[in-house]
């Protein structure tokens, strides 16, 4: 009976500390989610201007509640001389003071993922302000909750190893293309080539390049999205940005 005791202590030691050693380092960033949608007073009808905001906010890290806001109202500037709002709720009462019939506004911030001291949030836009359709955007944000900022691609990599990441970005690009039925259309190849992209984002699995509409492919296959898995970045990012594997 001693034995058996001693043998049940020793599995639940055993198992209490395996759980600790797969535990996480920090645990996540206490999120809220505020969504509303607006129309234009007094309009009925399908066609009625509308503005369909949906954001974080963060109250242990105000700073990153601040730049949510200033990068989603940064998606708004449609025209080279326009003047980021001084909210969003200004954007709103000025897009909707303005708009045609027809009109719309989608702004949108979300969690992507929480891992190693990174909070990834993926932000998206939508205007349509006339024409055949609208205008879809993207843009990641990658906060270092240790540093208190959100990281550039400088951040991320080690000293004079931007060159090496496009290369394997672009090796990414080919995978793409493979996966995708292009890697042999010579027409699409010359039309729509490799280009760099600011839309990045540290997963926990795998470094993702976001592109926007036009850049490396038409407007029908919409935001493509090149995967570079980590153990191909492990000499061209900072240590402390390759995640932590289960």
């Amino acid at each position: 009976m001693l034995l058996r005791h001693r043998l049940a202590l020793a599995s639940l030691a055993l198992l209490l500390s395996a759980c600790q050693s797969f535990a996480p380092s920090q645990s996540e960033l206490p999120v809220q989610r505020t969504a509303w949608e607006a129309h234009t007073p007094g309009c009925d009808g399908p066609r009625c201007p509308l503005v369909n905001i949906d954001t974080l906010s963060f109250a242990s890290e105000p700073a990153l509640t601040a730049l949510v806001e200033q990068r989603l109202l940064g998606m708004t500037m449609n025209t080279p001389d326009a003047v980021l709002p001084e909210s969003l709720q200004a954007y709103q009462d000025d897009f909707l003071q303005r708009a045609e019939p027809g009109w719309m506004a989608y702004l949108q911030a979300k969690i992507r993922e929480q891992h190693d001291n990174l909070v990834v949030i993926e932000l998206s836009s939508y205007l349509h302000t006339g024409g055949a359709h609208g205008m879809p955007g993207r843009g990641f944000i990658n906060y270092d909750r240790k540093l208190g900022k959100a990281l550039s691609l400088t951040d991320m990599l080690r000293p004079g190893q931007e060159a090496l990441f496009w290369q394997r970005a672009e090796q990414a690009h080919q995978r793409w293309l493979k996966a995708s039925g292009l890697d042999q259309d010579a027409r699409f190849l010359d039309t729509w080539p490799f280009t760099t992209t600011t839309n990045i984002a540290l997963g926990r699995q795998a470094l993702y390049l976001k592109y926007d509409v036009y850049s490396i492919a038409p407007y029908a296959m919409g935001h493509p999205e090149l995967v570079i898995p980590y153990d191909q970045l492990a000499d061209v990012l900072k240590p402390q940005y390759l995640p932590e594997q289960d």
